[in-house]
Parts: structure tokens; C-alpha cells; sequence
């Protein structure tokens, strides 16, 4: 569950998804008795301490459900997906294969655990090679930088939002980060400036695309192409298949853009209780992404933006992430999004919120002149508004829905 959820979301997912115990920390136990639903058994975690009773030991299979993991809701009701164990243990293969992860990992896992790159691209497969999991119940950049340096941490997943705050950190220069030797970061597009500045570090994504229903992992960038492949989320994971796809679902031309469809092991069986949404989004074997990509001629993948994000103005397509890519390399934006409003003449048009790194001054007008010398006319713009932060998921993801329905 996710914990940072209010009461009426939590009792949402928890009557959706049939759940009859509730296991919580002490910190949460008021939050579970403001929980509706009286068939609901709340169980603190201490009382599961000191039983005698012997395990239950119920045999499973690769097709059985292990858990219910739920989407972000970034638009609408959450959905819960379905991942198997085969999921989960797939998944957890392809990233030993492409990771190379060595059985004295010290992983930081400091995303949630309910996010499911957290657990399915860190956790889980740390725990698989016998590795060590240090565990952060939040995310705090100089907690994590501290314990970088502290705990020799090895490996880390990150969104990234947190790769962002760790290097805009004060000690971000001189912490020490000579024990770590991968760093995954998925979640949304790495903007090519952040890329940069661990590179100048002498540190290296490996960088990824997947979501919840893969997962999560689908596409991976190692470190041998992150420089001269930079900003490209990589290649089908070894045990999966991803292809970009036409409306028709026909494979379109290298360069082209279309829709992100996977295939593979790692593949949720479906959305929970819901099969008409899951018959639309897992068709002839193939799950249907919403996410625009292109496919370059080397045969690596670059993810443009959301389907439902593009932004339609004067019958041209504005791709919002390659409009934030341009502005986060605009000395003193701290982070940004870009979003389309409502106009007459062209439909609409792009508008950029704007979250300036403390301290800096940045105006709109020295941001849409970077912008006009490096992006064509109609992909620019025609607002800035500032604020002092990005409403996001519990994974981390800017809420853009949120940001539309915001006054201005």
C-alpha cells in the first residue's frame, strides 16, 4: 500500500482489491483505525513477532498472482495489476542479466517499495544474489548522500526528480562516491543534464523504461552506451520483446514515431477485477504502453512522451518531454513540466512550470528565448508560471493532471 495515500484513497484500493487484513507499522495505527470497513482485521507488525505456529507452506506457480500492485491513478481510479510470481521472477532474471549484479551489492533503496522499480529492479533482485538492502523509509538527499558515503552503498534505483536534488545538494561535491558502481534510474525521460552531471562524476546510469504492468522493467540503456546513446531508454530487456507501433498495430520505419508495445514473461496477467480494461491494453499478446517512442537505426529506443500528454497545437504534435529536456538545460531550473491550455486559435498551447533553483532568477522571457533558438516556433511555449514545486505520484512522477487543473 501506498502509505502516503489519504484515508479515503486507502479505503478505495483496500474494498477494490478485497482485502481483508491490514498490516501496519506503529506510526500508521491511527491512520488504519480511520480506515472504513468493518470486516477489516488491523494488525500492528509486532504481532506477528514471536509466533509458534509453523508457516503456511501452499504451493504456487509461475502463473499464480503474488501480489497487487497499483498504478499511479495519474489518470483516474487506480488500477491494481496483476503480477505473478513468473512476473516477479523474470524480471528479476533480466535485471541480473543486464545488470550484472554481484552477490555483495549494498543496495540504497530509498523510492518507495510500492513503486515497483523499486522493488522488482533493486530489491528483489539484490535479495536473489544474497546482496545486503538498506533500507530509507523516505527520501531525503542528504540522508541518501550521507549513507552513500556511510554504508559503501553499491547500487541504487532513483526517479529522476531524486538524481536531480542529490547533485543540486550542497555536499553533493564532497561526499564520496567511490564504493557505488551502478545506478538505475527510471520512472520518466532522464533529462539529458542530469545524465551530464553524473558522467562528469565518473558515475553511470544504466537507465531504463518499464511500468507497473511490466514489472516493471521493459527497455535498458547499460553504461557501455550512456554517453553516445544518451537520453535513449536502450534495448529490449533479454527476456522481453518491445516494439513501436502504428495506430493499425503495424511496426513503424526507424525514426518514426509510435506506440511502445511489450511482450514477454514479465507481463502482468491483467488488471484486477476489471477485464475490459485489461482487454485493452493486453491485445494479441501484446501489451499497449500509452507511451510514444522512435527506434533509432542502431535498434535503440527513445521515449518521447505520454500519448494523452502530447499536446495538439495548429494540428502540429508538441512532445512535452522534449520540451522540458531543452529547459532543463537552462542554468537555474531546478525542475519543470509542460502542459497544454485551452486557445482559440491554435487548440492549444504549451505552457511551462517552471520550479527555479533557490536562490536563482530566471525570467520567462530568458526562458522562451532559450527555447525559440533551439526548438521549431509551435513547439515553444507561449507561458511560463513559477512555483516552489511539481505536485507528484507516490513513484515519483510529475502529476500533470493536477497541474492542468491549477488555477492560471
Amino acid at each position: 500500500m501506498n502509505f502516503r495515500l489519504t484515508v479515503p484513497e486507502l479505503d478505495y484500493a483496500l474494498a477494490d482489491s478485497g482485502a481483508t487484513v491490514l498490516i501496519h507499522t506503529p506510526e500508521y495505527g491511527d491512520t488504519a483505525a480511520r480506515l472504513s470497513g468493518d470486516r477489516l482485521t488491523r494488525t500492528p507488525v509486532g504481532a506477528l513477532e514471536g509466533t509458534d505456529e509453523e508457516p503456511l507452506d501452499l504451493p504456487t506457480g509461475p502463473d499464480d498472482v503474488c501480489l497487487l500492485m497499483y498504478t499511479s491513478g495519474s489518470t483516474g481510479r487506480p488500477k491494481a495489476a496483476m503480477l505473478t510470481h513468473g512476473n516477479l521472477t523474470w524480471n528479476s532474471v533480466n535485471v541480473l542479466v543486464e545488470t550484472d549484479l554481484a552477490g555483495d551489492e549494498r543496495a540504497l533503496v530509498a523510492a518507495p517499495l510500492f513503486h515497483a522499480a523499486a522493488l522488482g529492479m533493486i530489491c528483489l533482485p539484490t535479495l536473489l544474489k544474497g546482496g545486503t538492502v538498506v533500507l530509507h523509509s523516505k527520501f531525503d538527499p542528504a540522508a541518501v548522500l550521507s549513507a552513500i558515503e556511510a554504508e559503501r552503498v553499491t547500487l541504487m534505483f532513483g526517479v529522476p526528480a531524486m538524481y536531480q536534488a542529490m547533485a543540486a545538494h550542497p555536499s553533493w561535491e564532497s561526499v564520496d562516491t567511490s564504493s557505488v558502481r551502478t545506478l538505475l534510474c527510471g520512472g520518466a525521460p532522464v533529462p539529458a543534464e542530469v545524465i551530464r552531471r553524473y558522467l562528469d562524476r565518473g558515475l553511470v546510469f544504466v537507465q531504463g523504461y518499464g511500468m507497473t504492468e511490466t514489472a516493471p522493467g521493459a527497455l535498458v540503456l547499460d553504461r557501455a552506451h550512456a554517453a553516445d546513446k544518451i537520453g535513449s531508454a536502450g534495448v529490449p530487456s533479454f527476456f522481453t520483446d518491445v516494439r513501436v507501433v502504428g495506430p493499425g498495430g503495424e511496426p513503424v520505419p526507424a525514426g518514426e514515431k509510435g506506440e511502445i508495445v511489450v511482450s514477454g514473461p514479465n507481463v502482468m496477467k491483467g488488471y484486477w477485477g476489471r477485464p475490459d480494461a485489461t482487454a485493452d491494453v493486453l491485445r494479441d499478446g501484446w501489451f499497449h504502453s500509452g507511451d510514444v517512442a522512435t527506434v533509432d537505426d542502431d535498434g535503440y529506443f527513445h521515449v518521447v512522451d505520454r500519448i494523452k500528454d502530447v499536446i495538439i497545437s495548429g494540428g502540429e504534435n508538441v512532445y512535452p518531454a522534449e520540451v522540458e529536456n531543452e529547459l532543463y538545460g537552462f542554468p537555474g531550473v531546478r525542475a519543470c513540466a509542460v502542459i497544454g491550455v485551452p486557445q482559440a486559435r491554435w487548440g492549444e498551447v504549451g505552457r511551462a512550470i517552471v520550479v527555479p533553483e533557490p536562490g536563482a532568477r530566471v525570467t520567462e522571457d530568458e526562458l522562451l528565448g532559450h527555447l525559440r533558438t533551439r526548438l521549431a516556433s509551435y513547439k515553444v511555449p507561449r507561458s511560463v508560471v513559477f512555483t516552489d514545486d511539481l505536485p507528484t505520484t507516490g513513484s515519483g512522477k510529475i502529476r500533470k493532471a493536477a497541474l492542468r487543473g491549477r488555477d492560471g
